[in-house]
């Protein structure tokens, strides 16, 4: 049972483009880092490895690492309210709420976005809730004939967020011009907009650096074929960078498609540190800052 009570969803065991079955062992603890981050992105519902792991196990090996703490990240109802639930259980933890853009259409077709949004909306007055997300377009799963819903599920994850003072977590997801283009329409935006597992490129983020919208970077940073990634994180605003792991996805290499959970974010932050030619100490203590400034602080 996972911490709210409720069977944890499970990852396929073949899911790697490769065809290769994947490996179920969690990777080895990196070394600890110099000073401590946040894992801004996390999804630890999800039952992934040989083992079942809790939150509290999830974040006690993390803190080990120098990572003492993670937003718990839902993409419907049941995982915004595991992540409400596991927040308010576990202070190293708050939580973001929200429908995922893949799902909206498929609500709004069933006669269910209503009520799922307003279920969404209640749980972002909960005191444990730092963020509205994750949210926002991907056309990569959804045909263009359904993209008016996902239009309107990101205009309505927006105005929430704005309502209650929120930052908000953006999937974008080949929908770079779209993605741009809402936020810029909005009557108002939230607290601090995050494009979270930023997949831009240098164009994207220069459009970042000029809104003051942050840039989340997670294991894909790390991966052989992320020459243009990395492009962009070395001329994103250092105010404007986070890190993530997207546990259970987007393992960093070298452990790409093994189990990921927030004990791993030193592989990525080490990567990045050498990405921008930076002093380790040094972006950790910037991107800490950053993370407290787009969230608020809590460890």
């Amino acid at each position: 049972m996972g911490e709210s009570g409720q069977e944890a969803p499970r990852r396929s065991q073949a899911e790697e483009k490769s065809g290769k079955k994947r490996r179920l062992e969690y990777p080895p603890a990196p070394e600890p880092l110099p000073v401590p981050v946040i894992d801004n992105h996390a999804h630890l519902d999800f039952r992934d490895g040989l083992v079942r792991v809790t939150v509290q196990e999830h974040l006690d090996t993390a803190e080990a690492v120098g990572v003492t703490g993670a937003v718990l990240v839902g993409y419907d109802v049941a995982s915004s309210e595991f992540a409400v639930t596991a927040a308010q259980q576990e202070p190293r933890a708050k939580a973001a709420v929200a429908l995922h853009p893949n799902d909206a259409p498929i609500l709004a077709e069933a006669g269910e976005y209503d009520d799922a949004f307003a279920r969404i909306a209640e749980l972002a007055q909960d005191p444990e809730t730092v963020a509205i997300g994750e949210t926002g377009l991907d056309y990569f799963r959804t045909r263009e004939s359904r993209r008016p819903a996902q239009h309107r599920s990101f205009r309505d994850h927006i105005a929430v967020a704005a309502e209650r003072g929120l930052a908000m977590q953006i999937h974008d997801r080949d929908a770079h011009e779209d993605v741009v283009d809402i936020l810029k329409d909005a009557p108002e935006l939230p607290r601090s907009v995050v494009f979270h597992c930023f997949s831009g490129d240098e164009q994207l983020a220069r459009i970042c650096n000029e809104n003051g919208w942050y840039m989340s970077f997670a294991g894909t940073v790390t991966f052989k074929n992320s020459d243009g990634l990395r492009e962009a994180l070395s001329i994103a605003d250092p105010q404007l960078i986070l890190v993530e792991t997207d546990a259970p996805f987007l393992t960093p290499h070298p452990y790409r498609g093994q189990p990921n959970a927030p004990y791993l974010i030193p592989q990525t932050m080490r990567l990045m540190a050498e990405v921008r030619s930076a002093e380790l100490s040094a972006l950790c203590q910037q991107v800490m800052f950053n993370t407290q400034q787009a969230y608020g602080q809590w460890v």
